[in-house]
């Protein structure tokens, strides 16, 4: 009975969802609530809701000053010369600029965190999808995928939560992946390409001297709507806030324009620019990432360390300091409060027992005749399994289950660890992932919508990784 529950649980939420029937904040707190009240637990709901919040506490706390310090490097010009070479690079081509979308998130992903790959890539990549009018699920979804594919790497948790089940060095199992993975990842790149000739084809080739118009040479690239003005998690076109050399918000932010009128340059005169201060900006964010990669400190210090510093030395008066913070807040009320309404979500399929069933119940089925193919088994599963739950949840409560079966019948253990890496690409847009709220946040895309798109080629991404692994015989 959990196990039937537990799917429908999950594709009520899914369908709501995509139908657009209810918010995903309202889907993930009401509909876990009504059915841990068919499952007879109701009483237990408040104990499920706390240890999930528990669990994502850290996670929340990391996306809300993650989205803080880089919305005030944002703010003071840290990734302009970025944005401006990629405005040259794609010269107005829908083509170039969904590659570019891949390339960047890529690169970003060298991190290993998801949230700082998102918000660096929506914040160069929204302005030009919005200006030419392009399809923002285009963005959303192959950054999710590329993101996806790196996310393997050995810093990037999945390896590293592979490894610790199934004690075995995260080298021995990344390492034979490589190649398999840049397969997934030029398997990225040329889907990137299609939906790029695609977008090419519906909105035609503009030129640059097309998209930048002079009457448009005031707006400018911030990471959140001012404090009167916005209205959305992140408003990326809207003009400097405040004046002069304070940087605060004025009444005139209220006057800035719609999201919908799009973006041409960034204003090199607006008053949130700290030219002086760029080297030392560039300093800060390598020496954060750096840190985060070394694991010198836990991730949600680093980042409140590391808004803390950026503040302070950007923008050292208190009002000044105020307004910065206070046009990012729509940002992060909006993300921290997705993850913590997902935080229900979580609890309820892990307290009431509904994910250990389902996943008993997947496991029980896999005929014996398949026993000696437990890698390519594992490979399969892991798609709608890190998908449908937490990289934890698989990693340490289904992975051992298969590694014993596929010893059973000769297959190693590396084998169905390095299998278990196959579904990232689909993983990265689960809607148990606190990251894909920032991305579909800051792009302003319905988490519906950015499914419905995203699914099916993320999942085709990862049979690519594991026909990939097959051929070369590392699974």
């Amino acid at each position: 009975m959990l196990t039937i529950l537990g799917f429908t649980m999950i594709a009520t939420f899914l369908v709501l969802i995509m139908l657009k029937k209810m918010s995903p904040i309202a889907a993930l707190v009401l509909i876990p609530a009504l059915f841990c009240v068919f499952v007879g637990k109701g009483a237990k709901l408040g104990d499920y809701v706390i240890d999930g919040v528990t669990s994502l506490a850290p996670t929340a706390a990391m996306l809300m000053f993650a989205i803080v310090y880089f919305g005030v490097m944002i703010d003071v010009g840290l990734f302009d010369p970025i944005v401006r070479g990629i405005l040259k690079f794609c010269k107005a081509d829908p083509l170039r600029i969904v590659v570019g979308t891949a390339v960047l998130a890529a690169i970003v992903s060298l991190d290993g965190d998801g949230s700082t790959t998102f918000m660096i890539t929506v914040s160069a990549m929204y302005p030009l999808y919005k200006r030419l009018k392009m399809s923002l699920v285009v963005m959303t979804g192959v950054a999710a995928m590329a993101n996806g594919v790196m996310n393997t790497l050995p810093w990037g948790g999945p390896t590293a939560r592979a490894a610790t089940a199934l004690k075995v060095d995260a080298s021995d199992i990344f390492v034979p992946m490589i190649p398999a993975l840049a397969v997934g990842l030029l398997g990225v790149f040329v889907l990137s390409y299609v939906l790029g000739r695609r977008e090419r084809t519906r909105l035609g080739l503009l030129t640059l001297e097309e998209i930048l118009e002079p009457q448009e040479a005031e707006t400018v690239l911030v990471a959140a709507g001012s404090g009167a003005g916005g209205s959305g998690p992140v408003d990326l076109a809207k003009k400097a806030v405040g004046t002069g050399g304070s940087g605060s918000g004025t009444d005139a932010d209220a006057e800035s324009p719609e999201e919908d009128d799009g973006f041409a340059v960034l204003d090199p005169n607006r008053a949130t620019l700290r030219p002086k201060l760029y080297w030392f900006n560039a300093l800060l964010t390598l020496t954060l990432l750096t840190a985060m990669i070394m694991e010198l400190l836990p991730i949600p210090v680093l980042f409140l360390l590391g808004a803390a510093l950026t503040l302070t030395v950007n923008f050292p008066h208190m009002p000044d300091q105020k307004a910065r913070l206070g046009a990012h807040a729509a940002n992060v009320l909006n993300v921290s409060g997705m993850v913590f309404a997902a935080a229900v979500f979580t609890g309820v399929l892990q307290g009431t027992g509904m994910v250990d069933h389902m996943a008993e119940w997947l496991v029980s089925n896999i005929p014996d005749g398949m026993g000696p193919h437990m890698a390519f088994v594992t490979g399969v599963l892991s798609i709608p399994l890190t998908y449908f739950m937490s990289n934890d949840g698989f990693y340490f409560g289904i992975v051992p289950v298969l590694a014993e079966a596929g010893q059973a019948h000769g297959v190693s253990t590396l084998e169905i660890a390095r299998a278990s890496l196959v579904g990232q690409p689909l993983h990265m847009s689960s809607p148990l992932v606190p990251a894909v709220y920032v991305l579909v946040g800051m792009a302003k895309v319905e988490f519906g919508d950015h499914t419905r798109f995203v699914v099916k080629w993320a999942a085709l991404t990862s049979l690519v990784v594991l026909a990939a692994g097959i051929l070369f015989g590392i699974i």
